[in-house]
This record gives structure tokens, sequence and C-alpha cells, in this order.
């Protein structure tokens, strides 16, 4: 589930892909978070949700800028996994991107992690199918 985005002349940046994690799905995400992608990372993202899975881990290692239309696809989706007893997460997001979350407090209610396999640890286990 990856590729480029393109958005008129403009070629935008965003990469995304999806893999099985411990305990969750792991979401990585590579370029830039801004009104160009921010829809359709909202989408790919609302897309898991209604596939069934509730434990979503967003590895933003690759994204080097967030503007407010990026953190509004997050603060989304957390939401719409919150509703269905689910959980996101997002892990090693860079100074940028968290001085964004700090500066808003979305840290505050959006877990925030080092490291994939330390957002991967604190996942709570579960024998659901359907909580993946």
């Amino acid at each position: 589930m990856g590729g480029t985005i393109g958005v008129g002349e403009d070629v935008v940046d965003l990469l995304l892909s999806v893999r099985p994690g411990r305990g969750c799905t792991v979401v990585e995400v590579r370029g830039e978070l801004d009104m160009a992608t921010s829809p359709q990372l909202r989408e790919r993202l609302q897309g898991l949700v209604d596939a069934g899975d509730r434990q979503v881990v967003m590895d933003l290692a690759g994204v080097r800028f967030m503007d407010s239309s990026g953190l509004g696809a997050l603060v989304a989706t957390f939401k719409a996994l919150r509703e269905v007893g689910g959980r996101l997460c997002l892990a090693a997001v860079q100074p940028a991107v968290r001085s964004v979350l700090t500066v808003t407090s979305v840290d505050r209610v959006i877990q925030v992690y080092d490291s994939v396999p330390a957002a991967e640890a604190d996942v709570p286990f579960t024998d659901h199918a359907t909580d993946r």
C-alpha cells in the first residue's frame, strides 16, 4: 500500500506501507503530511479501521514535516479507533513533527514512543482476530 500521490502537475511524495506488527498493524509513513497529502492518509487509515484493524502504530521516522491538516488526519484516526475500542500510537517521531504534537498538546492524547518496537511492546495482548 505505497506509492507516490500526484496532485495536479505537482508530485507530492507520500509513501505509505502497511505491515503486521506484534499484536498490531504498523503503518510506515514517509514524506510530508500537509494539505495535499493528508486526505489520502486519512482515507487509507480509515480503510484500516473499516477492515477491522484496532491497534495501529504509525511509524513516522520518515516524516519530515506535518502541518495542521496532517495533525487533523492523525486526530481523526485516533477518534475513529477509540470509538471501536482500538488505539492509535505514534513511533519514531522526528523533532519537527514532535514539536507540532507538543505545541498542540496532541502528544498528551495520542501516545508517542521512541521506536516501533517500544510501541509494539506496549500493545495490549488480545487473542481476538478482529483486534489485530
